[in-house]
């Protein structure tokens, strides 16, 4: 069908009605070139170049949806390495998130932890410094007595020995002898 409509087309052209002389003759030019028209037609149909130009089509055709197909795979491929990535990311940051949370949080209990042991030191300080005054104080309190003891028998003892005699501060040794060895047995 398509070489009948082929040949028919070709002789409706039929440029050779402008040329000047009888048309079938090899003079004339324009016969020449529809004689010559028609055997390149014919030997491109004979060596079915239709065909093979169609076949040459298709595989291209092949070829490109072939690329695309490959290219869509490699787009859906690329998506989900996209999404791995940011899914990735997205718990990268909140570990992170969290590691940032738990080191304000052990920063604060470090602080409050510090800011306990400062006024337990400090209080543990005070109670020493006030063990010291109260032991200075004890001290001094003791030594103020021994010394007006002290002071009170000397001045006592000045005062007996001038009102005593002899006789009554020989006794006065034989009872305290006497007290002191009831003491210590």
């Amino acid at each position: 069908m398509m070489k009948k409509l082929t040949l028919l087309l070709i002789l409706a052209a039929q440029p050779a009605l402008a040329a000047s002389g009888p048309f079938f003759s090899l003079r004339n030019t324009d016969f020449v070139v529809t004689i010559a028209f028609l055997l390149f037609v014919g030997v491109v149909l004979y060596a079915k170049v239709p065909k093979l130009l169609g076949g040459m089509l298709d595989k291209r055709a092949e070829g490109i949806k072939a690329d695309l197909e490959e290219a869509r795979s490699l787009r859906e491929e690329a998506q989900s390495i996209l999404a791995t990535y940011e899914r990735k990311a997205r718990e990268v940051q909140a570990q992170a998130d969290e590691i940032v949370v738990a080191a304000k949080r052990d920063a604060q209990n470090a602080a409050e932890q510090a800011k306990a042991d400062l006024q337990v030191s400090i209080a543990r300080r005070l109670k020493a410094a006030e063990d010291q005054i109260a032991s200075a104080e004890s001290a001094a309190v003791k030594e103020v007595k021994d010394t007006a003891v002290s002071v009170a028998v000397a001045a006592a003892g000045e005062v007996l020995a001038k009102q005593m005699t002899a006789k009554d501060q020989s006794s006065m040794i034989d009872a305290a002898i006497a007290e002191v060895e009831t003491r210590l047995h």
